[in-house]
């Protein structure tokens, strides 16, 4: 089983360049089954079902949907085989840019919207400065020098990313993405994160709903940049 993660900030284009590339896949003979990952609702997989291929979907609620994808990796992969899959997909809603969803082991693709501005791959976390591929999208919406630029700043964060500019709507890249997918290294033993997921969970996630800060516990940073640890 080969595993790849897609994750990119909301409306970068994930799915529409998912659809193209899992028929690209098929075409090739491979058999790709797809884990929609999203926080309160989706209808991303009735258009993936279009395409003819095992889809489910998991809804995180009130959870980080990076960190639900990531708890659940051994059910998905456990999902794709039982659908006699080769290929496991998971997109995830990739909410937050300090998140890291990505398995050392999976090819892990980040997709993010060009149109977002030129600086945008600087406010990216470990969700683009791990991955393996970036993929640009929307780029006939601005002109060569803006994508150039856009693509020396993902090299600037992620020197050692393959990029590959797509195009939701045309399918443009999606048989590279394919292709890149396709020659991945199967799974072979137990996985560990490439990164870490955020510092610690504070009051805040749990439900403290007061602002001052002596209600709060857990990492805690100021703003002259101090850290420190507060509570048991």
């Amino acid at each position: 089983m080969k595993l790849a993660v897609v994750a990119g900030t909301p409306g970068s284009g994930k799915t529409s360049v998912l659809m193209h590339t899992v028929r690209d896949l098929k075409k090739g003979g491979h058999s790709p089954a797809l884990i929609k990952i999203d926080c309160m609702w989706t209808e991303d997989d009735a258009r993936f079902r279009r395409l003819e291929v095992p889809v489910t979907v998991g809804l995180s609620k009130d959870m980080c949907p990076d960190h639900f994808a990531i708890y659940n990796v051994d059910e998905m992969l456990s999902w794709a085989e039982e659908k006699g899959a080769d290929v496991a997909i998971a997109e995830t809603a990739g909410l937050c840019l300090r998140c890291a969803p990505y398995p050392d082991q999976c090819l892990a693709v980040c997709v993010i919207d060009v149109t977002a501005g030129p600086n945008s791959p600087l406010k990216v976390g470990p969700l683009l400065t791990t991955a393996d591929v970036a993929v640009m999208t929307k780029g006939d919406l601005v002109s060569q020098a803006e994508r150039e630029v856009f693509r020396e700043r993902i090299l600037e964060v992620n020197s050692s990313c393959r990029i590959v500019e797509a195009n939701g709507l045309t399918g443009k890249g999606a048989a590279e993405l394919a292709e890149i997918i396709a020659g991945w290294p199967e799974i072979s033993g137990e996985m560990v994160l490439r990164h870490n997921p955020p510092l610690a969970i504070c009051t805040l996630c749990t439900g403290e709903l007061r602002v001052s800060k002596n209600h709060h516990r857990g990492v805690l940073r100021h703003l002259d940049g101090f850290t420190e640890y507060t509570g048991e």
